[in-house]
């Protein structure tokens, strides 16, 4: 879909503070073409359809409640394998991450040195979700605690993900929401 020719759908976002994988999770984790299939099956309805707000709400409510709990396959359950994912200038700037991680296995290491500043203690708290057709905005506050100092901070973030055959194969990390949103042309 072009993007110049798609009026953003915005959605609130919740997640349920305890969760474990879902029976659709756990098919996906075994069977990753079916998830694939799923996907680009719901990629071909239009952005305003209420069977694919319906199916995008609950995947991102899905992947945000796997992160809370460290389940980090679960998370990249509706990912492209070879996704790139693209932290925060502004950690990639002081030097705490790398510009940009490939995969599962990027992913991992991400998160990985992402813990050994903030620890696991880091949640996300969703907002919304914003669909552009072949890209979404996820928005949410991100609450961590310094793992040395044991500082709480509390934190907006955004993802703006981009999408190929329904699947993040690209996300770009914010932790701003105007920027979040002015990388999609939006404002507050």
């Amino acid at each position: 879909m072009a993007r110049q020719n798609v009026e953003p759908v915005r959605q609130r976002l919740w997640a349920h503070e305890r969760s474990s994988r879902t029976l659709d999770q756990r098919l996906y984790l075994r069977f990753p073409r079916l998830g694939a299939l799923g996907a680009r099956l719901f990629a071909q309805l239009p952005p305003r359809s209420r069977l694919r707000q319906a199916a995008l709400l609950r995947a991102t409510r899905l992947s945000l409640e796997a992160y809370n709990r460290r389940d980090l396959k679960a998370v990249v359950v509706g990912w492209d394998p070879e996704f790139e994912y693209i932290p925060d200038r502004q950690w990639v700037d002081a030097g705490l991450v790398e510009p940009s991680y490939h995969g599962l296995a990027g992913y991992r290491r991400f998160i990985a040195t992402a813990d050994e500043v903030w620890g696991e203690e880091n949640e996300l708290h969703p907002i919304e979700v914003i669909d552009f057709g072949d890209r979404l905005l996820v928005r949410a506050d991100v609450t961590m605690r310094a793992q040395v100092s044991g500082v709480p901070l509390t934190q907006p973030w955004g993802a703006l993900c981009t999408l190929r055959n329904g699947m993040v194969i690209r996300l770009e990390e914010h932790f701003d929401h105007a920027r979040a949103l002015a990388a999609v042309g939006l404002s507050g």
